[in-house]
């Protein structure tokens, strides 16, 4: 069957190196780390104290007060997020069909804070049972992409996808494929994490996967260097606009860059370890490929996964030269993790922000953090180390890979 096409025409994001869309990418191109010491609770007792904190927010700054208090932070980034997607794209309640726009939001973990805090109450209060109303609607994955669609009344599509790091990338996804297949014409996507918390460093210390880098936060997160040793947690959101080719023409949109295809598959290989030889990595990227209609030739950008971890580095590049060959020797590969930290399920989103902003601009976000070649990897590749790069660029692709083996691959095109 004939599909529709899909472009993207606004942006939010919420970051550790930048507040809004505009200012993370600011971030990307002049190289800055979000990682610093942990603020959000006392962290000196855990191997890991620092992390990529969203900066200088206040939710009352957007919203009410007492409204603010009825979500966990992860919905509160994501509103904020997309409010910014939908100003940018110059929509609201007059020029949008409520019928034909909907949401669909990425989150892994969802309300964990929320979850913690209302447990730790229980356990202070002697066992009373003395839990907020709102511990459950803040606490559910599923609550951001309601509270986006009651504040702008988008009666479409409503739901959030959890897949771990690769929930926002399917978010992004399933969006594209409402879009293409006819069942919206606006979708509104991408996807929020808030997981720098008690539990979050401490259940990821527990896998041994975060740096422990005490002494030089800044420079902790370092993918494809020889000394890497685990990623560092970040937090935010990212948010798209997808909207109908057609559609967006008519009403005089700036078209930012083209969805030209995605796909997803499975490792069926370990719960946190990826496949050792990047087989499901190697795979999505060939769908997402075939997809797309395009040639490993065609696509001049990878925002790779990237997270900083020993094994995981290396099974992506693996995956990238089995479906690339000699042409990966020509691409631009980074990992803006070295920067903004690892979102978790909002990982997909802020990266995919920083492929079209690369596309738009016709230059590519650096890998921060390097230091120490590493032997594994084929000194060939170009890992965009250190300063951003100015090049022609046709098509980006974005990889992201979730815990329990998920893995996503969005590739966009200039138009």
């Amino acid at each position: 069957m004939k599909t529709r096409r899909v472009v993207v025409t606004g942006l939010g994001a919420l970051t550790a190196i930048g507040n809004t869309a505009s200012e993370y990418w600011d971030g990307l191109l002049n190289g800055v780390s979000g990682a610093a010491p942990i603020t959000h609770f006392d962290a000196s007792k855990f191997k890991t104290t620092f992390a990529c904190e969203v900066k200088n927010f206040d939710p009352t700054q957007f919203m009410e007060r007492k409204e603010a208090r009825k979500l966990d932070p992860f919905s509160q980034y994501a509103v904020v997020a997309a409010d910014e997607a939908l100003q940018h794209a110059g929509l609201n309640k007059e020029n949008i069909d409520p019928d034909r726009a909907g949401v669909v939001w990425g989150a892994g973990i969802g309300g964990i804070t929320t979850l913690e805090q209302e447990i730790i109450g229980f356990a202070n209060g002697n066992g009373t049972p003395r839990f907020n109303p709102f511990l459950v609607p803040k606490m559910i994955v599923d609550i951001a992409a309601g509270h986006i669609s009651i504040k702008h009344g988008l009666r479409g599509p409503n739901y959030s996808t959890v897949s771990a790091c690769a929930s926002s990338s399917h978010a992004i996804s399933n969006s594209f494929d409402l879009i293409r297949l006819g069942k919206a014409d606006i979708m509104v996507t991408g996807g929020s994490e808030a997981a720098v918390s008690i539990t979050g460093i401490g259940g990821f210390n527990a896998l041994r996967a975060l740096s422990q880098q005490n002494d030089d936060p800044a420079t902790a997160s370092r993918p494809y260097d020889k000394d890497r040793n685990g990623f560092v947690l970040g937090e935010g959101a990212g948010a798209l606009i997808l909207e109908e080719y057609e559609h967006a023409v008519k009403r005089g949109a700036t078209i930012y860059a083209e969805v030209a295809g995605s796909a997803a598959t499975g490792d069926a290989h370990h719960i946190t370890a990826p496949h050792p030889e990047g087989l499901g990595a190697k795979k999505v990227m060939e769908l997402a490929l075939e997809d797309a209609g395009l040639q490993p030739a065609d696509i001049d950008y990878i925002n790779t996964h990237g997270t900083s971890t020993p094994l995981g580095d290396i099974a992506e590049i693996k995956g990238i030269l089995g479906v690339f060959g000699d042409s990966a020797f020509d691409l631009n590969i980074s990992s803006t993790k070295s920067m903004t930290g690892h979102l978790l399920g909002a990982a997909g989103a802020i990266e995919s922000i920083a492929c079209i902003f690369a596309l738009h601009h016709q230059i590519v976000p650096p890998t921060i953090n390097h230091f120490t070649d590493d032997p594994a990897f084929d000194s060939r590749l170009n890992f965009t180390f250190d300063k951003p790069q100015k090049r022609e660029i046709r098509a980006a692709l974005t990889n992201t890979f979730g815990f329990g083996g998920h893995n996503s691959s969005v590739i966009y095109k200039k138009i």
